[in-house]
Order: structure tokens, then sequence, then C-alpha cells
């Protein structure tokens, strides 16, 4: 049977870890809290004038042609894609460029690191290119 003061030590030494994540706890529940009071509130002391207009599917002023269930071209999603991927990719050079400075003998190591992850998105984008992905017909 164990200890009555090991338990006692384990209960001590497993307390401050819990006291850290208190703030963490009081800050989403503040939070939560915020976002529920604030709703209720708009939504109780918000104006309320339904027109046709405001009622209407989109409120930009323009009315609606065709259905909102039309097909758009595989193309439209194959550029979405390949604009998401490139994109993407090049915002893995801005940590790349703020620790170049800071990376001590790997500095050419580094450089030529990027150089060639710069290649393989160059190729890339002379392969997309060359299939004609971005022809917009």
């Amino acid at each position: 049977m164990p200890d009555q003061s090991t338990a006692v030590q384990a209960a001590q030494t497993a307390t401050p870890l819990l006291h850290t994540y208190i703030p963490v706890l009081v800050l989403a529940i503040l939070a939560v809290g915020l976002a529920a009071v604030m709703t209720i509130l708009s939504w109780v002391l918000g104006p309320k004038k339904p027109t046709p207009q405001k009622l209407a599917t989109y409120e930009s002023g323009v009315v609606p042609i065709g259905s909102a269930r039309e097909r758009f071209p595989v193309k439209f999603y194959l550029i979405a894609m390949l604009f998401i991927i490139f994109d993407i990719e090049t915002v893995f050079l801005y940590p790349w460029a703020v620790n170049y400075r800071h990376s001590g003998g790997l500095m050419i190591f580094n450089l030529v690191e990027m150089a060639v992850f710069v290649a393989i998105l160059f190729v890339g984008y002379i392969y997309v290119w060359r299939k004609g992905a971005f022809e917009w017909d």
C-alpha cells in the first residue's frame, strides 16, 4: 500500500501544473461569454426593418441572373488550385529569408537549398505553362 506522504507529495507537485492553465481557461470563458453577450445584444437591440430588398438573396443591388447552381468549368478549379499551390510554396521563402542571416556557417548550404527549391518551383511553373493550364478559353 502506498505511503500517504507519497500521495500528498504527488498531489502537491501536480497542483502547480494546473495553476498554469487557469489563465487560459479564464480567457476562453471570457471570450465565449463576450461573444455570446454581443450576439444577444445585437439581436435584441438591433433595428428590424425587413424590406423586399433586404430579404432578397443578394443585397448588392444587382438583380440575380440565372441559377445559383450553375456549373463552373474545370479550368476554373485548375487555375485556383495552381494559384494556391504556388502561393503557399512562396510563403516558405519568408521564414527562410528571416533566418538566413542567423544561420552561421550554413549560409552557403541554405542558399543552395533555397536555390534548388526555387528551381523546382520554376520547373513546375514551366510545365504547367507548357501544358496550357493558364490559357483561359
